[in-house]
Order: C-alpha cells, then sequence, then structure tokens
C-alpha cells in the first residue's frame, strides 16, 4: 500500500509581462538620453558558457561596457550601471528586452530612484532595440566566432581590446564612416561652434 511523502515542490509560474507598447527607435541628439542593452552567450573551449552583458549609447553607437562571467545577475548589472555612471553621467533612458535580469524587482527599483525610465521592446522583436543588436552581430563575427577561448581572463581581454578598437578606429557607416568616439567629438565641436 502506498503512503504519501507529501513532498511539495514548488512550480515555477511563469511571470506574465505587462503589454509592450512599441516605441519608434530614434537615434538621439545627445549622450545619456539612451543606453541599449542586451546579453550575448557563447562557451569556452572547454565546454563552459559564458555570458557578456552590453551597453550601448545610442547617440553614437559607443560600447560602454563588455561585462563577460558565467553568471550575469540583475545586481551585477547594476553594478556595471553604476560604474558607467561615475564616469560619464546617468541616461535619461534604458532600452531593453524583457530577460529576467531586466525585468527584476532590483533593476526596476534602482531605475525608479535614479530618475531613470526603462523602454521595454516588445518580445519577439529585436529589431526595437537594433542599435545593440547590430553590435551585437559586429561582437559575434569580429570576436567570438574569430577565436577559442580558454578562459575568462582571457575573453575579458580580447573583449577590452575588440571594444577599444570598435570605439576609437572603426568607422560606422551610420556615423559617416566615423569611429563613435569621433563621431562625438564632431557633434560638440559642431554645437560648441554654434551655441
Amino acid at each position: 500500500m502506498y503512503t504519501s511523502m507529501k513532498l511539495n515542490i514548488r512550480r515555477r509560474v511563469k511571470r506574465r509581462l505587462p503589454a509592450r507598447i512599441k516605441e519608434a527607435l530614434v537615434i538621439p541628439d545627445h549622450p545619456n538620453e539612451v543606453w541599449s542593452i542586451d546579453f550575448m552567450s557563447d562557451a569556452l573551449v572547454d565546454g563552459r558558457k559564458f555570458r557578456l552583458l552590453n551597453i550601448i549609447d545610442d547617440f553614437n553607437r559607443e560600447s560602454l561596457a563588455i561585462e563577460v562571467d558565467t553568471s550575469l545577475p540583475a545586481l551585477r548589472l547594476i553594478r556595471v550601471l553604476e560604474r558607467i555612471i561615475e564616469q560619464r553621467g546617468k541616461p535619461a533612458c534604458l532600452r531593453t528586452d524583457n530577460g529576467p535580469e531586466f525585468i527584476s524587482h532590483k533593476l526596476q527599483e534602482w531605475c525608479e530612484n535614479k530618475g531613470i525610465r526603462i523602454a521595454y521592446i516588445q518580445p519577439g522583436k529585436p529589431t526595437q532595440n537594433a542599435f545593440i543588436e547590430r553590435k551585437n552581430g559586429s561582437l559575434r563575427r569580429g570576436l567570438l566566432n574569430a577565436y577559442l577561448f580558454s578562459s575568462l581572463t582571457e575573453v575579458r581581454f580580447m573583449a577590452e581590446e575588440w571594444q577599444r578598437d570598435y570605439n576609437m578606429e572603426r568607422p560606422h557607416k551610420s556615423l559617416g564612416y566615423l569611429s563613435p568616439v569621433k563621431y562625438a567629438q564632431k557633434q560638440l565641436e559642431a554645437k560648441n561652434s554654434n551655441p
């Protein structure tokens, strides 16, 4: 005769997302108006998976961070954002998809306290976050698919080198064939010459 062991296994309830409103993808007029954020995944040669957190400024497509680790939870995302804000000021808005780190109460509360709006794209519509998706594609082709990595240290070092080249040297067609840093400098010079 069976006796019930009464093992209660908690069911994970999938959180329902609120309706997301489609927002036009506009090019900001100034730095720090909108930062786009996204995650990527890859694996080391031994099969261990790692993630990359990418953050760009939509104004000039400058790569603000490429954070690499095996796990990048919401609190780590907040630490990376705080580090960037210390260097260059806070954004008015963050554009993200609906990943668990982005819909977490911790990030939402932190953004509310900082006065930063979060613009969520509609689920399954990555083109609504096209600037970061374009950067992800460049990063995938130019770094992740081009090399085999044996350690996270190696990935971090090469990502830093790639980011430096992307920001300082690589011409971007959408920026008039200027690098993100040169484009921002040109915009600042034009603004200062026409007060």
